[in-house]
This record gives C-alpha cells, structure tokens and sequence, in this order.
C-alpha cells in the first residue's frame, strides 16, 4: 500500500516516520521550505518509543506522481482549503483519504470534494510538535491513531490499512463508533484549547485561579449543548466523561492552540470554536464559548496587523 502524509510535522512527520521504519511505502507532500530541510536533514524522531531517523520521499504539490492508495491528512485546518486543490491529482478511484484533523468541520468539505465514499473518519492522540532543527519531539505514552467507517463497518479497506499498520512503532486501532470518538475528541480539544488559550496559562494555571475550575466545567457545559444539538445520537454521559479525562490532565498541559498563540502563529479556532458557535441553535446561551472565540480572533486580528505593517 503506498501511502502519502500531507505534512511532516509533529503529526504526519511522526505516523509517517513511524510507519517509514515498519518498512512501508511512504512519502510526504510538503511545502518547498520543508521539502528542502527534509533532504539536507532527513526526517528525525525523538520520542520515549524511540528515536529513528531517515531520508524519505517528499514532493511539493504539482510533482509529478502516480495516485496514491491512502492518503493521510495531517495538516492544521487552517491550511485545509489549499491542501484539497493539492492533493487532488493524487487521487483516484481506489483512494482512500484518512483526515487526522480535529474537530468536524472538515469532513463536509472532504465529502463535498471527493464523496463519501473515499472518506474515512479518523483521529490520533499524540502530544509532539517540531522543535528548531525540523525534529519530531514526543514525550507522553500515547501515540494513537484512530480510523473507521462513517456507518460503523468494518470495512475491507479499514481491514488493509488495520494490517499496513500493525507492527509499526505506534498505537493503530480501528473503530467502530468513529463518530462518536471524534466528537468525543472534538469536545475535549474545543474545550481544553479554549480555556488554556482564554486564561493564557497550563491547567493547572487555569484550575489553580479563583473560579477557574467553575469556568472549565461551565465551557464544557456549553460545547457539549451545542455537540449533542449537532449529533443528537451523542450519549448524555458525555459531559461527565470528558470532565473526568479533563481532571487527569498534567497540571503543565498545555493546548496546541495556546503554543500557537505564543509563537505568534495563526490557530484553529475558526474550525474548533467558531464552527461550533456557527452551528448552534439560535436559542442555546453561549456566553463563555463566545468569549473564548471572541479573544482569539482579537489575537488573529492583532497578528495581521503586525504582519501587514
């Protein structure tokens, strides 16, 4: 089976590598700045599951290449209207296209542009990110990634890329409630990014202040309303659940969005929070989530001024 991660990063760079030291069929479709640190470089790992390092194939969007069997996206969904025009001449009818994004929103754009039917649902748990050299870093247990069928089947082609995986260095697990697991994901991410990014500090930092752990659970209250509204099949254990996964959390986590907001980066929030706030009924209350919006984009708005100057 021969693969193509769109992207090399803290995500695709470390599936991608992993599945490169198995021995698979792997290239990477970045943009030129990386393509060139990768062929002076290479791609290197370091992580506690540990360290590997390689040359791979890497292309630039236009490189010639032949359709590729499974394509994996794991880009920031700001980039994702570019990354569909780019990866479209690598699909064919026997492509399978495996989104690790978080949120939602981009599934309607997949199946809108490719059909149903050559979109899996899919999401990872890893927490890594590049460091100045271009290196993967990843320091936590769980390098997770999670794909199903939109209905739940174990499907023959869940079944091939299930095998392409196993072996590899990394956690693959095929499911068979992948909606559920992404919004499950979803909420969490909203939430937690959301709070970390609002109160500019760790976890501990925000559940540590006065009425801080009382605004993480009131958010979550909200994203879970607007969540359950959306997909009304979500369990009303829910909140409960995720609540719980919050409060095991090292009290120094801290969101990906926040770290965005501190190098100065743009972020998710459109697709995280903003899709939320779009989506919800007109009568549901959402003062907190509108806030937490409403500061990011002052951040983004801020950061194009500077840029533009």
């Amino acid at each position: 089976m021969r693969f193509l991660f769109v992207g090399a990063g803290a995500v695709g760079g470390y599936f991608g590598g992993r599945l490169l030291e198995k021995g698979a069929d792997v290239a990477f479709l970045v943009r030129e700045r990386r393509k060139r640190q990768l062929q002076e470089r290479g791609l290197s790992i370091r992580s506690i599951h540990g360290d590997f390092h390689t040359k791979p194939k890497v292309i630039t969007a236009g490189e010639k290449a032949e359709p590729f069997d499974c394509i994996v996206l794991s880009v920031k969904a700001y980039h994702l209207d570019t990354v569909l025009d780019s990866i479209t001449p690598y699909v064919d009818e026997r492509t399978t296209i495996l989104p690790l994004l978080n949120g939602m929103a981009h599934m309607e754009a997949l199946f809108e542009r490719f059909g149903r039917e050559r979109v899996l649902g899919g999401l990872c748990f890893i927490e890594s990110t590049l460091n100045d050299q271009g290196e993967v870093e990843q320091y936590s247990p769980r390098h997770d990634m999670v794909f199903g069928e939109w209905d739940g089947r174990m499907s023959e082609r869940v079944k091939s890329l299930l095998h392409e995986m196993e072996g590899a260095n990394m956690q693959a697990r095929a499911s068979d409630h992948i909606v559920q697991e992404m919004w499950n994901k979803y909420v969490f991410i909203a939430t937690f990014s959301g709070m970390t990014a609002l109160m500019r500090t760790t976890v501990g930092g925000v559940t540590a202040s006065p009425f801080g752990k009382e605004l993480f659970r009131r958010l979550l209250n909200e994203v879970v309303s607007v969540a359950r509204s959306i997909e009304p099949s979500l369990s009303e254990e829910m909140e409960e659940k995720i609540w719980r996964v919050i409060e095991v959390q090292g009290p120094e986590m801290k969101s990906s969005l926040s770290r965005d907001i501190e190098k100065g980066l743009p972020t998710e929030t459109d697709h995280l929070h903003g899709y939320l706030i779009r989506n919800a009924p007109a009568d549901l209350d959402l003062p907190l989530l509108k806030t937490v919006y409403s500061h990011v984009k002052a951040y983004e708005a801020d950061r194009e001024k500077t840029l533009t100057r």
